[in-house]
């Protein structure tokens, strides 16, 4: 008999509450249960949600199912799952080949774009005064939560523990970090995937094509505008790995490493949530309401796109739908053009929160005390360096273990960390999303252009919206 959708989602929660009954009484009541009977309650319930996931066609649903999956693997095959990690390294390689053609793609027309190249510096130093201003923010929301949960302490370091899985970095000076802005070789840098170095790139190209008249610039124009186009395509090609990278590294984390360290992980993973949220209700809402932004109309444009960010765990999967829904917000799409590409790699608040709390997860997983002047320092630290972070899933793992090379922190919780990174990846994504979407209404209020009331556009904003 063929289950309806409300029926297979009746027993993922029957199962899922099964689950929680049969370990509560084991784990607290003391009560001795068969082992296969948890077992086949436990697998039940994974092809419940890999049932439901398959009715319902969605990659969120997709993405959970395969948490649980990839945890019963590490669970109940962990010679099996420590292989797995190849699933989540093949989609780490893809979805950084996104980042360059489409960084290149949209910051070029978003300025080559313009009629008026004053207004696109005037913007330039509005838009990285408030991201600044946002992510120090951030970083301090992030620092406070992590020092009130203590959620690294107590983690029994295993004598075997190798960091052999886990990204390298080499410790870096201000003066380096301040080169390393710059592009030597625009072909390497791509090829590394530097960020910030193809950001500056494409700034420096699009305001050189904005000073050709415009039968020169318009056939690169053009070129550029395809080549996003594309690559926002590409991106959701790609999302659709996501689960299978999911499933691999939950299955690697369990496997290697077992359950003992979900307890901390939990904590950092509920502290997480818990400050993203208090940056959005005590950071972000007040701007709004300064600025009279319209809060409920604000919510509903940003909804979709958010919503789709938490899924794919992806800022750039959510970027055309981000863009599209703010210019229909009031936002003119000269501004949004320019503002939400350059806030990926200058605006990433959730990333830079939850920056600062797992630099201090690892100095705490590993029984060091960090005084609050060496906390200030890191932070400052974390402003430079994050601000080399696309919104790709989990490229924050490497400017993490950086900064914390820097401090001489070991980095051998960053590997314990990848296991449930893809589940703080969603929430601090969504919060990169609704951060890049508030900034292009934040600048166009600047600039005097928010049209929230959808009333007709001035004819010399019209003329400039008809430019391509």
């Amino acid at each position: 008999m063929k289950l309806s959708k409300n029926g297979v989602l009746i027993t993922v929660i029957v199962l899922l509450t099964l689950n929680a009954i049969l370990q509560a009484l084991k784990t607290w009541a003391g009560v001795d249960l068969p082992d296969g009977l948890m077992i086949v309650v436990r697998w039940a319930f994974a092809a419940a949600m890999v049932t439901f996931a398959y009715q319902r066609r969605s990659l969120s649903a997709f993405i959970f199912a395969a948490m649980v999956v990839g945890i019963l693997t590490g669970l109940y095959y962990p010679a099996i799952a420590v292989d797995l990690k190849i699933l989540s390294d093949i989609f780490l390689k893809l979805i950084k080949t996104i980042i360059a053609p489409l960084l290149f793609g949209t910051l070029v027309v978003g300025i080559a774009g313009h009629s008026d190249i004053k207004q696109v510096g005037r913007m330039g130093w509005k838009s990285l005064l408030y991201f600044e201003i946002v992510t120090t923010f951030a970083l301090i929301v992030g620092l406070i939560a992590i020092n009130i949960s203590q959620a690294g302490a107590g983690i029994i370091i295993p004598a075997d523990l190798s960091t052999a899985d886990i990204p390298t970095a080499k410790a870096q000076g201000w003066r380096e970090i301040i080169l390393h802005i710059f592009p030597q070789n625009i072909a390497k840098s791509i090829a590394e995937g530097e960020v910030l170095q193809i950001v500056v790139f494409s700034v420096i190209f699009g305001i050189g094509m904005a000073m050709l008249k415009q039968e020169k610039r318009k056939p690169m124009l053009d070129f550029a505008e395809s080549l996003s186009e594309i690559m926002f395509k590409f991106t959701n090609i790609v999302m659709y790995f996501a689960p299978l990278a999911v499933f691999g590294a939950l299955a690697f984390t369990i496997g290697k490493y077992g359950v003992g360290v979900f307890g901390n992980l939990v904590g950092l993973l509920l502290t997480v949530y818990g400050a993203l949220i208090g940056f959005v209700l005590f950071i972000l809402l007040p701007i709004m309401l300064i600025l009279r932004i319209p809060v409920i109309k604000f919510i509903k444009a940003v909804s979709e796109p958010a919503t789709l960010a938490f899924a794919t765990a992806s800022s750039e999967s959510a970027l055309p739908i981000a863009m599209e829904r703010m210019v229909e917000f009031g936002v003119p799409k000269k501004i949004v053009a320019f503002v939400m590409p350059t806030g990926y790699s200058f605006n990433l608040d959730g990333t830079t929160l939850y920056l600062s709390a797992a630099a201090i997860f690892v100095a705490q997983a590993q029984h060091v005390t960090l005084d609050i002047s060496t906390q200030i320092v890191m932070l400052l630290t974390l402003m430079l360096t994050s601000k080399g972070v696309a919104g790709v899933p989990r490229a924050s793992l490497v400017i993490l273990t950086a900064t914390v090379a820097s401090f001489g922190l070991q980095d051998w919780p960053i590997a314990m960390i990848i296991g449930i990174d893809a589940m703080m990846d969603m929430a601090r994504t969504s919060v990169n999303v609704v951060g890049n979407c508030l900034a292009s209404a934040v600048v166009a209020r600047w600039e005097g252009e928010l049209n929230v009331n959808n009333k007709e556009l001035p004819n010399h904003l019209i003329e400039v919206e008809n430019i391509k």
